[in-house]
């Protein structure tokens, strides 16, 4: 008998999150009133956080299969092969409304359920990396937000033990109220012990793994699916408290036991802890699952059903073991200091039953609450696209190395250094390149082999033109990863919008999707696992669009990668790729000219390719000295980060393009790198370029101390550095907490 003893009126089901159509789906497919339990049940399960509502349909357009994905979109996180037997492991997720209630809190648990996803798989972490959008500067909570969000990744990812090598940070007002924080995890594991999360076999024993459960985060999956308005802060006890040492702890026993052979099937209680874990397991592998609550670890008294089943206490697994192996997990778990305790049961029923005290609190189908959720074909609006702006129209208001000068100080492109210091990126001993380039390198094991990480996004572009800013955030990562040497092999995403239910929001979303789809396709460059935030809105002002791309490539001997720095005095500097001075939506035209207007620059996925391509070949062959793409603040901006990389300066003879100067200089036309070359193979490189079609320029060669270029006086590599490095630590102040 069905144990209720609440009675179940519209304010209550409103308050779980509920439409009253979805109510009333509840309603058809039980055939009577809910339980409150199974309310609870159904409102994690058919949030958006968790099914995907808004955006499945959607979804579907992206590629993700190719020649070396072994495991696509559906499971803890994605996987790829990069030969020898080796698998890369990898996903990215958001924890925007969490770190906007509890900044330190919200991060931290953002990346401790994030590190969960990849080693859940079998793969131990190798890599973290994180996207970070805040609001406006001038703000009163940007700075305390800033120093918290910090605080928490690097509490956590510090203490746990993995390297955070790499990232992006910006700010703009349409974050003020909603930030994102996106944390991404890459780990490494043998093809052949990777583990899934379906389950399979009647009768087989469901093991609760980790810390015990407790109260915290209780509906933090419904809460991530709602708009912000003026009681965001009274939300403080959906956020989750993270322990970076108890998760370690778990790493390590679930690598143990899964060398074991005791495991059938593994997921991390995540997002609506015990209830999307239990149910995604047995929906996934077509069984039952039969839940006793009595032997649930909990750290406080008096627990209910509806507490246990929606409680998102953290550093928390759930596995099928093989039959006859409960005491052999068991006493590794032990041994490892960590809750161990048989909950459950897989079934043939197809049902979800959930017991209590000798009542049965909940008995829904399984299949409808975990892959059969409802699906919405919401309606959009494409759109209205912005005209370009003309360079020629644009009056420069200062001189262009004071433009120089005023963008490296600036919020988006001052260095980032203050963050990442705070964050221990050489732990575990592999990091090649750390943070502040164009990507990440993490050798595998003792090499040669090494992987490339990279996350960007380009906010701007995708608000004026949501399909060519699609485009530029999967060409972009897939520069970045070009740039260093390695050959892009897949990504992750995380898709950040607004509120789904607005057709202009729905529009930016399947116009960006679009965009992504068809750079993924024409760069093969797949999506195999992800993320989608929505109701990311404060007030109605939604953010930014904000698709982060997060993308791994693989080097096959890590000797053989590319720096942005500048190496040695009289290298050539040479552009890769054409450049027609595209000023609209540049950092110059908002930061120098005050206006944020114009279509973003058009991204030709055929030249980003044949651009690209040989790019890494000259990297692989040893032809050039130092590569770095082009993107925020176009030539110049790029120049003098090659320069202040290098501590040399560079002698400008010719400007890009046939242009304005403005828009030369500033221009963020795509499809560009900025290489130079020993003068020996100068001509060398001029005859491949020649020969591949490429667009190749001669521009000056590295020298002296000072930058320099026609028409204008020189301005030293140490004055620009001192501007790039100061605005940050500036800005914050004391900003460090301290937790």
């Amino acid at each position: 008998m069905l144990k209720n003893d609440v009675a179940i009126t519209p304010e209550l089901v409103a308050e779980h999150g509920l439409k009253p159509d979805e109510y009333q789906r509840l309603l058809a497919l039980l055939g009577r009133e809910p339980s409150l339990t199974e309310l609870g049940i159904v409102s994690a399960m058919w949030n958006e956080h968790c099914s995907y509502k808004s955006s499945r349909i959607h979804l579907r357009k992206l590629p993700t299969t190719g020649a070396c994905v072994i495991q696509g979109p559906g499971e803890n996180a994605g996987v790829i092969d990069i030969g020898d037997g080796d698998a890369v492991v990898f996903k990215m997720e958001s924890h925007n409304h969490p770190s906007f209630i509890e900044p330190y809190q919200g991060a931290a648990t953002g990346v401790g359920g994030i590190l969960r996803d990849v080693f859940t798989m079998g793969a131990r972490p190798v890599a973290a990396l994180n996207a970070l959008r805040f609001g406006a500067p001038e703000h009163p909570r940007t700075r305390h937000l800033v120093a918290g969000v910090v605080a928490g990744i690097g509490g956590y990812g510090n203490s746990f033990g993995v390297p955070t090598v790499g990232g992006q940070m910006g700010f703009d007002p349409s974050y003020d109220g909603n930030i994102l924080v996106n944390a991404m995890a890459v780990g490494l594991a043998r093809k052949n012990e990777i583990f899934y999360a379906a389950a399979s076999g009647v009768g087989n024993p469901i093991v609760y793994l980790g810390s015990k459960t407790g109260r915290d985060g209780i509906h933090g999956a419904t809460m991530a699916s709602n708009v912000f308005g003026a009681d965001a802060h009274e939300k403080r006890p959906t956020v989750q408290v993270g322990d970076p040492f108890a998760e370690k702890l778990l790493l390590e026993a679930c690598l143990e036991i899964m060398a074991k052979g005791c495991v059938i099937a593994i997921q991390d209680m995540g997002a609506a802890g015990l209830t999307c874990s239990a149910v995604e397991m047995g929906a996934k592998g077509d069984l039952g699952v039969e839940l006793d609550l009595d032997h649930v670890p909990c750290r406080e008294i008096g627990m209910t059903a509806y507490e246990m089943m929606l409680s998102e206490s953290q550093e928390r697994m759930l596995m099928v073991l093989r039959p006859g192996k409960e005491e052999e997990a068991k006493s590794i778990f032990r041994k490892w200091g960590l809750d161990f305790a048989v909950i459950g049961r897989t079934t043939d029923s197809r049902r979800f039953v959930v017991k209590h005290r000798g009542e049965v609190m909940a008995d829904m189908p399984i299949k409808e609450l975990g892959d059969e959720a409802p699906v919405y074909d919401r309606p959009f609006i494409k759109p209205t696209l912005p005209d370009a702006v003309e360079s020629s129209q644009i009056e420069p208001p200062c001189s262009h190395m004071e433009a120089l000068r005023r963008l490296l100080a600036s919020p988006d492109l001052c260095s980032k250094r203050w963050v990442w210091e705070q964050y221990d990126h050489l732990i575990l001993g592999n990091t090649v390149l750390p943070p502040g380039g164009d990507a990440a390198i993490v050798r595998v094991g003792d090499g040669p082999k090494a992987l490339a990480l990279t996350c960007d996004v380009t906010p701007r572009y995708v608000a004026a033109d949501p399909f060519e800013g699609g485009k530029q955030a999967v060409a972009e990562a897939w520069r970045n990863l070009t740039a260093v040497g390695a050959m892009p092999l897949a990504l992750t995403d995380n898709l950040n919008f607004g509120n789904p239910e607005r057709p202009e929001v729905m529009g930016q979303l399947v116009e960006a999707l679009r965009g992504i789809a068809d750079a993924c396709r024409a760069l093969d460059f797949p999506v195999v696992s992800g993320n989608v935030s929505l109701y990311n809105e404060t007030h109605g002002r939604s953010i930014m669009p904000t698709p982060t791309i997060g993308g791994v490539g693989l080097l096959g001997d890590v000797a053989r990668h590319a720096t942005p720095a500048f190496r040695q005095e009289g290298d050539r500097i040479l552009l890769i790729g054409e450049t027609l001075g595209f000023i609209g939506q540049s950092v110059y035209l908002r930061e120098i000219c005050g206006r944020t207007d114009g279509a973003p620059p058009p991204v030709e996925l055929a030249v980003e390719r044949r651009n690209g391509d040989f790019v890494r070949t000259l990297i692989a062959a040893g032809d050039v000295t130092a590569v770095h793409d082009l993107s925020d603040g176009g030539f110049l901006v790029g120049l003098a980060e090659m320069a202040m990389a290098g501590d040399l300066g560079a002698k400008i003879t010719r400007l890009p393009g046939e242009t304005d100067a403005h828009a030369a200089l500033f221009g963020e036309d795509q499809a560009r790198y900025l290489v130079t070359v020993d003068p020996e193979k100068l001509e060398h490189v001029l005859n491949l370029a020649l020969a591949d079609g490429v667009v190749l320029t001669i521009l000056g060669e590295v020298s002296g101390s000072d930058i320099a270029i026609p028409g204008e006086a020189p301005m030293s590599v140490a004055s620009l550095r001192e501007a790039h490095e100061s605005w940050l630590p500036s800005f914050m102040g004391s900003g460090v907490i301290s937790h």
